[in-house]
């Protein structure tokens, strides 16, 4: 594990941010990293380049971008597995991005098995009005 004034996240962040430059050349505009559980979600804003968001503005162009961006991810996202492994000490099980073109927003999960819906706030959201993990009470199932 890396020791460092920085928190996980903020390693995890740089990371990605550095994974994300190297592999595509572009510096996304700002990144949010959230773990919940044994679920690790990385969102990169602005991590397309002008021609990508003029080719999304079409529905065949989306795909495209997105099938680019997923298939680009898929074959170089060992480093950043691995670099998330030295930040946090536990192993990637699994890997996969989500692109929404319209926004230039790239999600990336990391997760061990689990299905992963991502919904995309058109706002920001204050930490303090979210509280539990999701689960029913005890009696409410």
């Amino acid at each position: 594990m890396i020791q460092s004034n920085m928190s996980m996240a903020q390693q995890i962040a740089k990371a990605s941010i550095a994974f994300e430059k190297n592999r595509t050349g572009i510096t996304p505009k700002s990144v949010t990293v959230v773990m919940s559980d044994n679920t690790l979600m990385i969102t990169l804003h602005g991590a397309l380049s002008p021609a990508e968001i003029a080719l999304a503005k079409s529905p065949a162009g989306a795909i495209q971008v997105q099938d680019f961006h997923r298939q680009l991810f898929t074959s170089a996202a060992t480093s950043l597995r691995e670099e998330i492994k030295k930040i946090t000490g536990i192993e990637v099980r699994e890997a996969t991005a989500e692109v929404e073109p319209k926004t230039g927003t790239v999600v990336q999960a990391f997760t061990t098995g689990t299905v992963v819906q991502v919904f995309l706030l058109a706002g920001e959201m204050p930490s303090e009005t979210w509280s539990g993990n999701g689960a029913p009470e005890p009696g409410q199932e």
